[in-house]
């Protein structure tokens, strides 16, 4: 599976990004799918999680209520809408795709890596 991340950009807090990532094979139904983030000088950390029917959702404490992940399994692509932003939130956005079964906030738990896009929220 390759991942393709976009969406990201400039934006003032309190203001809205949607990125998205958009798979390559046709098994792409079949995995759960994160999203992680790693701010400058920060470890790369566990932002949300949506299994592969998006029946199920899992998101970090720090984006809860303000971003949501779903998926569009015909489209072979994950979003994240991200609301409310806030300048901690600021840094490269990455997709993964994980091939096992069951939620999943470990990067060791993911198979396949997209290469990030980068959202800074201005104060």
């Amino acid at each position: 599976v390759q991942l393709q991340a976009s969406g990201g950009g400039l934006v003032q807090a309190g203001g809205s990004l949607r990125l998205s990532c958009a798979a390559s094979g046709r098994t792409f139904g079949s995995y759960g799918m994160g999203w992680f983030r790693q701010a400058p000088g920060k470890e790369r950390e566990f932002v949300a999680y949506i299994s592969w029917s998006g029946g199920s959702t899992y998101y970090a404490d720090s984006v809860k209520g303000r971003f949501t992940i779903s998926r569009d399994n015909a489209k072979n692509t994950v979003y994240l809408q991200m609301n409310s932003l806030k300048p901690e939130d600021t840094a490269v956005y990455y997709c993964a795709a994980r091939s096992g079964g069951g939620l999943a906030f470990r990067r060791y738990e993911y198979d396949y890596w997209g290469q990030g896009t980068l959202v800074t929220v201005s104060s």
